[in-house]
């Protein structure tokens, strides 16, 4: 008898996790649910978003340009870091260069064509993280009415606690703050303005910086 309670505890030993094994493929509510980190909603703070550009004017010297109005959000992962639904809107009239006729010449049909195209529009397709604060993120630009291939070079510089702001109602928000890269050939989109006798570069180069708030 004592030899048949023996065998019997030594076979339950040694079954257990078998059959631990064989419900949790059978049944998956009963495996033990990792727990899984859920992005926060991100909107870019207007007064602290600078989207800048410059362009090489004749050889001399590069212009250095900016849009005065954009927003855009998106959703971010700390853990993972992973981020999706990233979506920016540029108000192109609302560019300048600190000229007055050349920011009027940049609204005009020749460049932006503010009027017939009020807005700049970059939509993420996706973002990989290449380091521990950097990121590639690739997407569709549209700009005078076609969509054409953009990529970012960004880097994540802080995520903290603000320390200015709250209220009685509130504490202070919690902010992300980015900075991010990329080049645009602005003949692809049909702005083609002096392109080919030199006057005014091609290539764009852009330059983005802000503050996001999590919501």
């Amino acid at each position: 008898m004592k030899h048949t309670l023996s065998m019997l505890r030594y076979w339950l030993r040694g079954s257990l996790p078998v059959l631990a094994c064989l419900l949790a493929i059978a049944l998956p509510g009963f495996a033990p649910q990792a727990v899984q980190a859920e992005p926060a909603r991100y909107e870019i703070d207007p007064e602290h978003l600078s989207i800048g550009f410059l362009v090489d004017h004749i050889g001399y010297a590069r212009i250095l340009g900016m849009f005065r109005k954009a927003e855009g959000a998106f959703d971010f992962d700390e853990q993972t870091g992973e981020l999706t639904n990233l979506k920016v809107v540029v108000n192109t009239a609302s560019v300048f260069s600190n000229h007055k006729k050349r920011d009027e010449h940049l609204r005009s049909a020749d460049f932006l064509n503010s009027k017939e195209f009020p807005e700049m529009v970059f939509t993420a397709e996706s973002a990989r993280r290449t380091g521990e604060t950097t990121f590639v993120i690739s997407g569709q630009l549209e700009l005078l009415g076609r969509s054409r291939p953009l990529t970012l070079q960004a880097t994540w510089n802080k995520s903290a606690e603000y320390p200015i702001g709250g209220g009685l109602l509130g504490g202070k928000p919690y902010v992300m703050g980015v900075s991010a890269q990329g080049r645009i050939l602005r003949s692809e989109f049909g702005m083609s303005y002096a392109v080919d006798n030199g006057w005014v570069a091609d290539e764009v180069e852009l330059i983005i910086e802000f503050e996001a708030r999590r919501q």
